[in-house]
């Protein structure tokens, strides 16, 4: 198959062929393996890309309200939106996280074997059956523990010593107070939930992977996952008959082995969206990024440094140009820049979509083009 047919087909599973009613929020975040909320705007609009009728408030009633979703630091350390339902899946696959363990990491973040299982254990204990401020967190942790600094090391603002925790299904977010996030622990927040093995889970994981982000290599999958490229080819081989190699354009490539057929006769729709910083779609084709663009020296304009990813313009499964938004007192202000010439039935689709935000965010469109 070419990247055409695969791209389609990527681009429906995904939703973002036709968008779904807001009621499939949960089928949706589910089927494309979580949404990245480093940028909590930037999972509303990821939900907005992909859905009908979902307002601003929609993710945060999922979360606080009614607890369909729960936020974590999930695959890579980064926070993450997943359905709570799945949340044993996640957590018994993220439960064989080692990196934490290794003599480099003490070294990195000065603390010793017995303090990080000691933080973990204070962590556990004190957010059960409550929810805490970081602040509140850290001190009592200090005092549980009787170790000096203790508590400074959870003030970290990556969150460094709390993601062991939620590795580990002792930590997730609750509800915010005023500015400050408070964490919880999920068996506080969700309810119990039965544990799942380590290969279960890990099969799970990569299934879902490979249904979103396929055609794809091991070392795509060893990225997203934060593997090594060997372990990741572990974890494809362990899913058996479920996947199978096939040819695109003259590369090896894992898919799911029930969707190849579909795969291969998929066919762009026309399909243009708008979508956010750190969009999932973008997110899992980060070790193959070229594949999507017209020119791979554009890469740089989406994967930037420090880790940031662009918003882009999606036109058929392709990153045609990236853009930008600030809201400024009644209006939205959306800044449009191709990578190169777009037909004039794009540019009417990328102005429906800046409308579509407008109308999202609650203001009146000012779309500017730039670039060519």
């Amino acid at each position: 198959m070419d990247w055409h047919a695969a791209l389609a087909w990527r681009v429906r599973r995904h939703g973002l062929d036709a968008r779904a009613p807001a009621d499939a929020l949960l089928e949706v975040t589910g089927r494309i393996a979580g949404l990245h909320a480093q940028l909590m705007g930037s999972a509303e609009l990821s939900l907005w890309a992909r859905l009908d009728g979902v307002t601003r408030e929609t993710a945060g009633q999922a979360l606080w309200e009614d607890r369909t979703l729960v936020k974590t630091w999930a695959m890579r350390g980064t926070l993450h939106l997943l359905p709570a339902a799945e949340y044993g899946v996640w957590q018994g696959a993220l439960a064989t996280y080692r990196h934490y363990l290794k003599p480099s990491w003490f070294k990195a973040f000065a603390i010793t074997p017995p303090q990080l299982e000691a933080l973990l254990q204070a962590v556990a204990a004190e957010l059960h059956g409550a929810l805490r401020t970081r602040a509140e967190l850290a001190a009592a942790v200090e005092r549980r523990t009787g170790v000096p600094g203790m508590g400074q090391k959870l003030l970290d603002g990556f969150g460094a010593y709390l993601k062991p925790a939620s590795f580990r299904g002792l930590l997730c977010f609750g509800p915010g107070e005023g500015q400050n996030v408070r964490f919880t622990h999920p068996e506080t927040w969700l309810g119990p939930r039965e544990p799942v093995g380590a290969d279960e889970a890990l099969a799970a994981m990569t299934r879902r992977f490979l249904q979103a982000y396929a055609p794809a290599t091991r070392e795509d999958l060893g990225r997203w996952w934060a593997v090594s490229p060997a372990q990741a080819g572990k974890l494809l081989r362990a899913l058996g008959d479920e996947a199978a190699e096939v040819d695109v354009a003259g590369e090896p490539r894992w898919v799911p082995a029930d969707q190849a057929a579909a795969m291969a006769a998929a066919q762009p729709t026309g399909t243009v969206r708008l979508l956010p910083a750190f969009d999932p779609y973008v997110i899992g084709a980060t070790r193959h990024a070229e594949r999507l663009l017209d020119d791979p020296v554009l890469r740089a304009r989406v994967h930037r440094p420090q880790g940031w990813v662009s918003p882009v313009i999606l036109v058929d499964g392709r990153i045609a140009g990236v853009w930008r938004h600030e809201s400024k007192r009644s209006r939205v202000v959306v800044e449009a820049e191709p990578f190169g010439w777009l037909e004039a039935s794009v540019r009417e689709h990328v102005e429906e979509e800046a409308g579509r935000l407008a109308a999202f965010l609650d203001g009146a469109l000012e779309l500017r083009w730039t670039g060519r």
